[in-house]
């Protein structure tokens, strides 16, 4: 089974990092063949809401994006791994998932979606952040839906964490390190 991850963190080494890091861990640990992007270090132009995907359901932007595409359509297994900015996704995890507006096309107005494969396809957001109130998990996880059902992943888990802001201290946390592995094995499972 193929796995495509994103890690929209600009910190490295920081939690998201270690968080996705666990997650893979599972995969790896079943044998699934793995893809991971820092999607900070690629060359991603923002959507420019020029509208040629609409005819076409491809982008017309030449970028890194080409790449993810192409992930995202061998995928069976995807996960989304972003701190909490200001109650929502970094800006780094948006562009990306604002560039799948040419997969959205594709899906709705072309109708024509991207295979369900072998084995289905599910995904797993996973999300950090040093605010206490929820309303960062929930705009987040808001957000990764629309993405998630956009690029026909019908059903998805979010892991969230809370009050972890530090670098790296969420190794720190009683239960976080478990729980991504058990989120990455639930997510291996057909």
């Amino acid at each position: 089974m193929k796995v495509v991850a994103f890690n929209g963190s600009p910190r490295v080494g920081g939690n998201t990092d270690i968080l996705l890091g666990e997650a893979l861990g599972a995969a790896q640990q079943s044998g699934h063949s793995v893809i991971s992007f820092r999607l900070n270090d690629m060359n991603l132009r923002t959507c420019q809401d020029c509208g040629a995907c609409e005819q076409t359901g491809e982008c017309v932007i030449e970028d890194d994006m080409k790449t993810i595409y192409t992930a995202i359509r061998e995928a069976e297994r995807i996960i989304v791994a972003s701190p909490i900015f200001f109650f929502g996704l970094s800006a780094q995890v948006k562009t990306m998932i604002d560039r799948c507006q040419a997969l959205w096309c594709e899906k709705y107005l072309l109708k024509k979606a991207i295979p369900e494969g072998r084995n289905g396809r599910k995904g797993l957001l996973i999300l950090v952040g040093g605010m206490k109130k929820d309303i960062g998990i929930q705009c987040g996880d808001a957000t990764a839906k629309a993405f998630f059902r956009s690029i026909s992943v019908p059903v998805h888990e979010t892991v969230g964490f809370l009050g972890v802001d530090k670098k790296g201290v969420v190794v720190d946390h009683p239960t976080a390190l478990l729980d991504v592995y058990q989120a990455g094995q639930r997510l291996m499972a057909p």
